[in-house]
């Protein structure tokens, strides 16, 4: 079926998106079953991944289903093998966030030839074009909230500078918002230590280092400690830098102008969220993919499966109405037989 939905939704040259997610395990037997990055919040809980490949609108495609401690990058590797291999597909467009189309798996994409990327770039490479003479400054946003650029380290790559205005002001709500949590987390200390009841500079420090980093601040606070004090205060010159990219991301791709144009571009990458609208439908309501009950791997391979078809089959795409009936009358199975 799966290659079916490809020659229909994945002709040569369209755009592709693939992304990847958990859902926790009951059990100890599960041999796909790891600990790693639970998507779904589940601390301590062992997990199984799963890879959704979609077409441009988010109407599924092929799904996988990995071992639970897998990488973003390594199950990227193996949509493109499903594109290659299994699709037959050698020309096409892959959309994946920054954690999955890495730069080395771009570089794995230049060898392999046909296949282009969108991305987004990390925090760090968009401070480096930042830097003092960068191509990436404030002024490109004047008139529009997105602009093309190009850098040296991208050869043959077109950067596409994007601002949003909303997302900068929820992330300085949040970055003042961890402050002030990080901050009474510190005034708690520096109280012991003014009544006595924590000195030593080595002991002071053990203290501070085991809330120091709990809300991902220390980069924006300066502290001094001494055996009887304890003083800290914020570091206005990170903040300041840090608020300045508040909002701002860039995307990297590959793809020619003349194929997509620059606003044409920045939409194939915010249609991502349909990826993550299918995880939601595939997880919750009636299709009901989590927990997994299943231990041996097929059987988990179809759970998986079987959820992702009822899914197609309730975005109305599916033409003959006794498939869809069919996957929709399957009932949750509770455990393995």
């Amino acid at each position: 079926m799966e290659p079916r939905w490809a020659r229909r939704h994945l002709r040569t040259g369209a755009i592709a998106m693939f992304d990847l997610s958990s859902s926790w395990v009951e059990g100890s037997c599960c041999e796909l079953a790891a600990r790693g990055y639970s998507r779904d919040g589940k601390k301590g809980k062992l997990q199984i991944e799963y890879g959704l490949l979609t077409d441009a609108v988010g109407r599924p495609v092929a799904i996988a289903v990995f071992p639970g401690n897998t990488a973003d990058p390594t199950a990227f590797l193996d949509a493109v093998e499903i594109i290659r291999g299994r699709f037959g597909l050698t020309e096409l467009t892959l959309v994946g966030d920054r954690g999955m189309i890495t730069s080395a798996r771009i570089e794995a994409l230049k060898e392999l030839g046909g296949l282009s990327w969108i991305t987004c770039l990390r925090a760090p490479a968009i401070k480096a074009l930042a830097a003092a003479d960068g191509p990436l400054q404030m002024s490109l946003f004047d008139d529009h909230d997105l602009a093309e650029i190009t850098h040296p380290d991208y050869p043959g790559e077109r950067l596409i500078a994007c601002r949003n205005p909303a997302l900068a002001t929820l992330r300085a709500a949040k970055r003042e918002s961890m402050l002030a949590a990080t901050e009474t987390l510190l005034a708690t200390i520096a109280t012991r230590v003014s009544g006595g009841k924590l000195a030593g500079a080595d002991a002071i420090g053990v203290a501070l280092g085991k809330v120091i980093d709990k809300y991902k601040m220390a980069k924006h606070l300066t502290y001094q400690i001494t055996d009887t004090t304890l003083t800290y205060q914020r570091n206005q010159t990170t903040i300041a830098t840090e608020a300045a990219l508040d909002g701002i991301y860039v995307i990297r791709t590959s793809v020619p102008a003349h194929t997509l144009d620059t606003p044409a571009t920045v939409t194939a990458y915010k249609n991502l969220a349909h990826v993550e609208r299918d995880f939601r439908n595939i997880k919750v309501d009636d299709l009901d993919l989590r927990p997994i009950h299943h231990y041996l791997p097929n059987r988990v391979r179809a759970h998986v499966l079987i959820r992702m078809l009822a899914h197609y089959a309730d975005l109305r795409i599916m033409p003959t109405s006794g498939l869809k009936a069919l996957v929709v009358a399957v009932p949750t199975v509770t455990k393995s037989a």
